[in-house]
């Protein structure tokens, strides 16, 4: 009799353990075999991104989803619903797939991640923020849904429950949640993307930006160090991006040369000659002496033209400008197409500036360096031909030579007789 009852006992849970061994070999026949096999799928299919599945471990994580829906298909055919047990074991069952199934949807966004940066158009826009955003919502979502399944109670109560913790809440995660709000607007608005030459001198930051995440923006400054920047202070506060230049193809020269005020003055016959063997100048040259003989001869008489405020005159200044004008437009490295400038700014005490704003046709630092230093080396090696001087404050050697010029050698220095 005593065998007959553990026979009938054996036989009762009988489903439970046939159960049990479907959960196990679902498992590993899933894992050991379909997934191999997915793997082997992906790399002779011609197309390149299901590749990043396997990489991604997307069927491992996968292969767990198999024994849970086993679970739930073959529980009310091995318990009854009525039991306790039953009910417990069912919802087990839910925390565990919805933990699996955040997990797979984590690997499937990373390889959307990895499939939209291979676009060689997108590559540089900062979505890794947006996409960690998601990862935090969706994980959130799963979470209720997980304590729900747990307390055995609706997720709309740990929903509304969310309101007496608010403060708490916005406490622990200011930075996620900030970073949330600012990873969307960086993204849609375009505001950074990897790649981008930034300056933010409140963070101390100066140089390329190297990743943009939900909570920090990390820039590689041109000394080599890291600099962490908060994402919302890219929304919060003010900075500079380069791109606008990269992407113009063309980088600016803004730099002014000091003319000694003293040293400007009208051309005379002599100098306007040797100005016509610059070649650069003849062009210039004939229209202007043209336009200014015909004026002078009709509203200047030959007596009143030799007095030189009368009548309008070439002066070196002018024509400095214009040369520099001819140079830079002749120049293989300015952009034509863009702002391109000689200009008289307003006379200082350091003398007269005039200013050169144009663009260099090549983005490159050392390159942009290079062609501005050329530059300004030949205008500063011209500007005596046309009987000018750079201004420059009186240094020590300078003092010297005043000092040769009152005491020449063999003079006492305290001596002025």
């Amino acid at each position: 009799m005593e065998d007959f009852f553990m026979v009938q006992d054996f036989m009762q849970h009988l489903p439970v353990v046939i159960l049990a061994a479907c959960v196990l070999v679902s498992y590993y026949l899933a894992r050991w075999i379909l997934v191999p096999v997915a793997n082997k799928l992906v790399e002779r299919s011609p197309v390149k991104w299901d590749n990043l599945l396997a990489q991604r471990r997307v069927f491992i994580r996968a292969a767990h989803l198999v024994p849970a829906i086993v679970l739930a298909l073959g529980l009310p055919l091995a318990l009854d619903e009525a039991l306790d047990v039953y009910g417990l074991i069912s919802r087990l069952n839910n925390v565990y797939f919805i933990l699996v199934g955040y997990w797979v949807f984590e690997g499937l966004l990373n390889v959307a991640m990895d499939i939209y940066l291979e676009s060689p158009a997108r590559r540089h826009l900062p979505i890794r923020g947006l996409a960690q955003a998601v990862k935090l919502v969706v994980f959130l979502l799963c979470l209720i849904l997980a304590l729900s399944q747990i307390a055995d109670r609706s997720p709309v109560f740990f929903i509304s429950g969310l309101g007496a913790v608010t403060a708490i809440l916005l406490f622990i995660f200011k930075d996620p949640l900030l970073g949330l709000v600012a990873g969307v607007q960086i993204t849609t608005m375009d505001l950074v993307r990897t790649g981008d030459w930034i300056e933010m001198p409140k963070h101390g930051a100066d140089g390329d930006v190297i990743d943009v995440s939900l909570t920090t923006v990390r820039v590689q400054n041109w000394d080599r160090t890291i600099t962490a920047i908060p994402a919302y202070e890219l929304v919060s506060s003010s900075f500079k991006n380069w791109r606008g230049m990269r992407d113009s193809g063309g980088r600016r020269i803004k730099r002014a040369i000091a003319v000694d005020i003293n040293s400007v003055r009208f051309i005379d016959h002599e100098l306007l000659e040797r100005f016509k063997g610059i070649r650069l100048l003849r062009p210039y040259l004939e229209q202007k002496v043209r336009d200014l003989e015909d004026h002078n001869r009709r509203h200047v008489s030959d007596e009143e033209f030799r007095v030189l405020a009368n009548g309008r005159r070439l002066t070196n200044i002018g024509t400095f400008r214009a040369y520099c004008v001819a140079y830079l437009r002749n120049h293989s490295h300015i952009h034509q197409g863009l702002t391109f400038l000689v200009r008289q700014l307003a006379p200082t005490a350091e003398g007269l500036p005039l200013e050169i704003y144009v663009f260099v046709n090549d983005t490159r630092w050392d390159f942009y360096e290079g062609v501005q230093a050329d530059i300004f080396d030949h205008l500063f090696a011209v500007l005596p031909e046309f009987g000018l001087r750079a201004f420059q404050l009186p240094s020590g050697r300078d003092v010297a030579e005043v000092g040769k010029a009152l005491f020449p050698s063999g003079a006492r220095a305290g001596s002025l007789d």
